[in-house]
């Protein structure tokens, strides 16, 4: 492997776009090749790297851990191969300039603080206007290029626009510790009781994973207080019998202290967190820059 020589370096480009798009048929539309041409250079990348890379999966392709932890670094390398020969050049030290982000009140807690901090000073330059407003709107502004990269929940998007996983998240369930008797575990009837907080954000998809879980126990919930902002959610479930389903991460920091946290008695798929972008950003070395920025800060630690 360490002979490059004697791989063909076309085949990481193909593994690029396979890793962005987890799709066969988006993949080849994207390099303008045909499927069966993208599905023989698959099986040369398996046997090139020893590893899957790709499971067949609901909808399209289910990276494994391995190609997860190629996904990054090859697409960081093919951008500077990219600026190389296409001139672009994004110094970040001396950088001037403003991007325009939209993300939830969840999304800007989760990638905000640590963001930031690199930014200062690794970049201190660089500004970033930070909007939010509902799905369909945020979407239409990636698409009308009114903002550089939205982070949130995108179940479907138009095909011009392209998305990154930045982590796989997972649901918890918190309240009050005092409202259960003392060793008693959350179970699916007092969950089903029991009255709720619905954060009614933009992130709606987050909440429809709940009830389509409850929907094929052929149950729901009574939503008892409905909220529009998360950072809001955990204090307003003190001191009640509440219960909150949340989003793990939103409930790290400060604002989820003194709150019991359970697993959820039920089975909830879990939801992936993107960066959008338009593919006319493509050959932007300050959005792959800033891309970049984005996906370390939401690594966990």
């Amino acid at each position: 492997m360490n002979n490059l020589r004697a791989v063909d370096l076309n085949l990481l480009v193909i593994l690029d776009a396979l890793l962005s798009e987890r799709h066969l048929s988006r993949a080849a539309e994207r390099l303008h090749m045909s499927q069966p041409a993208v599905s023989h250079a698959l099986a040369r990348l398996r046997h090139l790297l020893g590893d899957p890379l790709l499971l067949r999966g609901k909808g399209g392709f289910q990276p494994t851990a391995r190609a997860l932890e190629l996904a990054r670094p090859l697409a960081e390398a093919l951008q500077s191969v990219r600026s190389v020969l296409g001139g672009a050049v994004f110094e970040a030290v001396t950088a001037q300039r403003v991007f325009r982000l939209a993300m939830s009140d969840y999304g800007a807690a989760l990638i905000l603080p640590r963001l930031l901090r690199r930014l200062r000073v690794d970049a201190p330059g660089i500004d970033l206007a930070i909007s939010y407003a509902s799905r369909p709107a945020v979407i239409a502004g990636v698409q009308d290029g009114e903002i550089d990269l939205a982070l949130g929940v995108f179940p479907q998007l138009p095909e011009q626009l392209h998305r990154e996983t930045l982590f796989e998240e997972t649901f918890v369930c918190a309240l009050d510790p005092a409202s259960l008797a003392a060793g008693e575990m959350l179970s699916l009837e007092t969950y089903l009781a029991r009255p709720h907080v619905l954060v009614a954000s933009s992130e709606g998809g987050m909440a429809a994973e709940v009830d389509a879980a409850l929907a094929q126990l052929g149950q729901t919930r009574r939503i008892a207080v409905r909220v529009p902002y998360w950072t809001v959610a955990p204090d307003v479930v003190m001191g009640t019998d509440l219960i909150l389903t949340v989003a793990r991460r939103a409930l790290q920091g400060s604002a989820a202290q003194g709150l019991a946290q359970y697993a959820a008695p039920f089975t909830i798929a879990p939801f992936a967190f993107e960066v959008i972008r338009h593919r006319r950003t493509d050959g932007d070395a300050g959005i792959a820059w800033l891309r970049a920025a984005i996906a370390q800060a939401a690594e966990p630690g």
